[in-house]
């Protein structure tokens, strides 16, 4: 018996990443899957009776956009106050005057997006007092590493005396033998989100842990809201799969209860954290997630873990000393032998690694890590990640595409790409190494696979703007051209996305079979100039065959049937 389309997307520009056939004109769905690509004629003819035919008038059709590394909280974080382009003291203080005003039960005023340089100086609580001395305040920077509070906000968090970290993570003290206001990576800033009261949502990419007893309905309630916040956001940019680093499975219940739910805007994998202080037993959580969230919808099988910090804090683990500050290279975050160890383990179990690494000393770590687990166990197709990768030796390049290591890379990260200011280049990476640096031609040439994504909320997650970064990006003094041609960068975004997360066989490409996934960009994207990419629209969203969102009206769809509505 001929099955008909539930919805037909036609008049349209398709690349459908699938090489067999790369060019279409109208997708057909039908049960939550693509029924058919080809001709107007071939798929209009599937119609049945209340098929919805959206008339696409030339706009490119795209598989959904795959997010390779982005973080769930961040629909928490749409709520706080954005800084993002605030720059100086008094613009400082009226942002937050007017939130607070707007805020005022808020237990913590929370802002995000900060450029390291928005005052100028290393900021303090003392610059934090001045802007806001009788509420507690906190500000975190753009690439969330870094927070900065101010006293009655240390105070309250506890950290005001300091308090001991591990390795890696810092409460700096100030001459006064109080902390100065700055707190360095995740472990030291945990008690202030937890006083904002989101820190059930940081937990898994903060200590790998979990929650410390039953959570009430109530809060599981505030949380999923938070999800579903980050989930539309995503939506109305066309992603219709996330790959979220919060790495625990107290978010995997939230997301497996909001499938049940029917709230799920995407198909979402989520990693088992390993922190350094963790044993190898803990390893046995990170099976378990494997072995019970293996869905279309909600799915882990993947170790995340950090290798080093990030290069504006100077905690990005370098091979040469930072510019200005002889002798420090920062210090990878797992000792290497004990690292491959741990490697060779997770390998064992048939698990994927990811791990993140900045710097080109702990890439370097990291990949000796694959290729003793690899060496041990056999070579496999388990496609260990090194996400972002903002520089690397030139002698470990070949070694990606030797080892079968995707290069997991953010566009939006490469200063003066996007919304990273260049300056920020020189006093963090020597610039005899900047030919070195965020290499996303190079990766290509060199044949490692890749992923793209945002790693939002630390930037924009735009894949629109992230192409326009990568098509545009001006050459740093003394590098090479690394913008990458648009059916590579498309193909990040899609296809590579996908199979980095060992969901090819699902998403990613169109091709009949596979999941209704798809995105229709709002306008023909192989016209539109490069310059232009980041503003165009996302027209419309669809994710199993569910339309998630809806950025312009078609004749014949209504809003209603819209997620989004």
């Amino acid at each position: 018996m001929k099955m008909h389309a539930e919805m037909i997307v036609t008049n349209a520009s398709v690349l459908t990443m699938d090489p067999e056939r790369p060019r279409a004109e109208a997708v057909a769905l039908a049960g939550g899957r693509i029924l058919a690509v080809g001709t107007r004629a071939e798929v209009e003819a599937l119609a049945g009776p209340d098929c919805k035919v959206v008339n696409a008038g030339g706009r490119t059709l795209l598989p959904g956009f795959v997010e390779s590394h982005m973080h769930l909280f961040g629909g928490a974080e749409l709520q706080h106050l954005q800084l993002t382009g605030v720059q100086g003291l008094a613009a400082l203080k009226a942002a937050f005057a007017d939130f607070a005003a707007a805020n005022p039960d808020a237990p913590v005023l929370m802002a995000e997006g900060v450029d390291y340089g928005i005052l100028g100086h290393p900021v303090t609580r003392a610059d934090l007092d001045m802007v806001l001395p009788d509420r507690p305040i906190a500000m975190r920077a753009m690439d969330h590493h870094t927070v900065w509070a101010n006293t009655l906000c240390l105070k309250r968090a506890g950290l005001l005396q300091g308090a001991p970290m591990p390795a890696g993570h810092e409460v700096v003290m100030g001459q006064d033998g109080l902390a100065s206001g700055e707190l360095r990576e995740f472990e030291a800033f945990d008690p202030v989100l937890a006083l904002a009261g989101v820190g059930r949502m940081y937990l898994g990419i903060a200590t790998g842990g979990e929650p410390a007893g039953p959570v009430a309905a109530a809060d599981r309630a505030v949380d999923k809201a938070h999800i579903e916040r980050g989930m539309r956001h995503c939506a109305a940019h066309g992603f219709t799969t996330l790959v979220s680093m919060d790495g625990n499975r107290y978010t995997l219940d939230l997301l497996s209860e909001m499938e049940a739910e029917g709230r799920l805007l995407q198909r979402v994998k989520v990693p088992f954290h390993l922190k350094p202080d963790m044993e190898l037993t803990e390893l046995d959580r990170a099976s378990a997630m494997a072995a019970e969230f293996t869905g279309d919808w909600v799915r882990s099988g993947t170790v995340k873990m950090f290798m080093d910090g990030v290069v504006d804090s100077r905690t990005a683990f370098m091979t040469e000393d930072y510019p200005g500050v002889p002798g420090h290279r920062s210090i990878p975050l797992f000792e290497p032998e004990r690292f491959k160890a741990i490697c060779t383990e997770i390998d064992r179990r048939g698990l994927q690694i990811a791990v993140h690494s900045v710097g080109d000393g702990a890439v370097r770590v990291v990949i000796d890590g694959y290729e003793a687990a690899g060496l041990a166990n056999g070579f496999r197709d388990l496609r260990h990640r090194i996400e972002h990768i903002e520089l690397i030796t030139r002698d470990d390049l070949p070694r990606l595409r030797t080892l079968g290591i995707t290069a997991s890379v953010q566009p939006p990260h490469a200063p003066g790409a996007m919304d990273f200011p260049l300056a920020a280049m020189e006093t963090v990476i020597a610039r005899h190494r900047w030919k070195d640096a965020y290499l996303w031609k190079t990766l290509a040439d060199h044949a490692a696979p890749l992923a793209f994504a945002s790693d939002w909320p630390i930037t924009d997650v735009s894949a629109l703007r992230g192409l326009q970064a990568v098509l545009t990006r001006v050459a740093y003094d003394g590098a090479g051209d690394e913008r990458v041609g648009l059916e590579t960068c498309l193909r990040a975004y899609t296809a590579g996305g996908a199979w980095a997360a060992h969901l090819e066989g699902l998403t990613g490409t169109l091709r009949p079979g596979l999941a209704a996934d798809l995105v229709l960009i709002d306008g023909d994207i192989e016209a539109i100039p490069a310059d232009r990419i980041g503003a165009t629209g996302v027209a419309l969203t669809v994710c199993g065959g569910r339309i998630t969102h809806q950025g312009i009206k078609f004749a014949g769809l209504s809003q209603e049937n819209s997620a989004n509505s």
